[in-house]
């Protein structure tokens, strides 16, 4: 009985751990694509600075 509680614990601990690194995962891979889109406007408000420098 012991050995079928302390497995039944291990199983529980695993899930756990499963289902924690699964919320980490889904909490770091949208940051590419935030940081993407941030790239993407710094691009632009640069790109806007140097015009109106040639404009000037």
């Amino acid at each position: 009985m012991e050995v079928t509680n302390q497995t039944a614990a291990s199983i529980f601990q695993v899930n756990h751990g499963a289902a924690e690194t699964g919320s980490a995962s889904s909490q770091v891979l949208p940051r590419p694509s935030r940081g993407r889109a941030e790239s993407n406007r710094l691009k632009l408000e640069v790109n806007q600075f140097l015009a109106s420098v040639r404009a000037a």
